[in-house]
């Protein structure tokens, strides 16, 4: 069964980890008024549309033709070995190393910002 513009919307919504709050205050609705529009109790303009691909930073054809399952069947393969167990993908192992990896590199160079920042607050103001 192929997924509604509606539900196609609130996947990507969902995978950029947006709120309906969010999503709401960008388009000049209420929060009631956009979930209307993933419930499918409002009619969408292209224009509307348009305006929701902008937020979630994809084109109107990236909306028409997200397919949920795809996606994950793409990124998220999991298959079972001789022993029951479950393993990810080992193609994208790699990938989802080194994206912890940067992310670890950039938690640390926000850490020894922040220490520095207290370092010289504590020089200027002294000791709380």
């Amino acid at each position: 069964m192929a997924a509604t513009i509606k539900n196609k919307i609130k996947n990507i919504r969902e995978l950029k980890n947006y709120t309906q709050e969010y999503m709401a205050e960008r388009l000049g609705v209420t929060q009631a008024g956009y979930s209307k529009i993933e419930k499918g109790k409002t009619s969408l303009s292209y224009e509307k549309l348009v305006e929701i691909g902008r937020i979630l930073d994809v084109r109107v054809e990236d909306i028409i033709s997200f397919d949920y399952d795809k996606y994950f069947n793409n990124y998220n393969k999991i298959t079972g070995n001789n022993n029951g167990s479950i393993l990810i993908n080992t193609d994208n192992t790699a990938i989802l190393k080194e994206l912890y990896e940067d992310k670890i590199q950039l938690l640390e160079k926000l850490l020894n910002r922040t220490e520095n920042e207290l370092e010289r607050y504590k020089d200027r103001f002294g000791e709380i």
